[in-house]
């Protein structure tokens, strides 16, 4: 039986684990369901057809699942699902996707999504993420893993950054970041690699290097952007570490910060 508050409001057709606590003055959705050790901390909503993975952590006033902001959204029964090992920090709102796009926003492990952060309708994200305060994500964005969001960062709709990539403090991205890229300003532009966070996450100094080579082949060598993609390809047939780079460029759509 979960651990429901005495003021928590849940509707009786709501799926929660065993071992679920919900904090007071929750309020949890017919269409919710909730795996085993998650917890909802106080004024938490979870609204909308939801799917909720294990041991996920939601702190005060968080509003999860609920419509998207979306003039063309007429009620669908569109969707949101989040893995397991998030954590979701005060007052942030995640909205459910829209049937113009696949109808679903996915959320995928061991993210730490801070305060006031939003998360719009149809957003693909990875895992390992990090979203500082009052990161915002307009409708139709994906992050891969490992970003990580800088605070008041603002992406616009469609955009797509790659795995490992960071922004600094208030960038606004308006096009796609490649993967390992830092983007700073407004408008976003690169500012070199995220070399300190791949070295923590293990990646030897032949392989950092040989990505801040990429970058240089992207940005500092004067090639237009076909015969760096093409030059980066070709080394990614034998360098791993540069086939997030090759696995990237295809999925551009709104052109690379330059």
């Amino acid at each position: 039986m979960a651990n429901i508050h005495s003021t928590a409001v849940v509707h009786p057709s709501a799926r929660l684990a065993d071992d679920v606590e919900v904090g007071p003055f929750c309020v949890i959705g017919e269409h919710v369901e909730a795996g085993k050790g998650s917890r909802f901390g106080p004024h938490c909503i979870v609204d909308g057809h939801t799917r909720i993975g294990a041991n996920n952590v939601f702190h005060g006033s968080s509003h999860i699942g609920c419509a998207p902001q979306d003039k063309k959204y007429a009620g669908e029964p569109t969707r949101l699902t989040i893995g397991d090992g998030n954590t979701v920090f005060q007052f942030v709102t995640i909205s459910t996707g829209t049937s113009q796009d696949q109808g679903i926003t996915a959320i995928g492990d061991d993210n730490w999504i801070m305060a006031y952060t939003h998360i719009a309708h149809d957003c693909q994200l990875g895992s390992h993420i990090i979203l500082a305060n009052n990161a915002t994500l307009a409708g139709h964005v994906t992050l891969g893993d490992w970003v990580f969001l800088g605070g008041f960062t603002t992406v616009h709709q469609f955009c797509k950054i790659g795995m490992h990539a960071m922004t600094a403090f208030t960038a606004a991205v308006t096009q796609d970041v490649p993967p390992y890229v830092t983007a700073a300003g407004n408008r976003a532009a690169p500012s070199g690699i995220n070399s300190e966070g791949l070295r923590r996450r293990g990646f030897t100094a032949r392989q950092i290097s040989e990505i801040k080579r990429a970058y240089k082949t992207l940005y500092r060598q004067g090639l237009s952007l076909d015969e760096a993609v093409a030059d980066i390809c070709k080394r990614a047939e034998t360098l791993p570490e540069l086939q997030p780079f090759a696995d990237f460029f295809p999925q551009v759509t709104r052109g690379i910060i330059r």
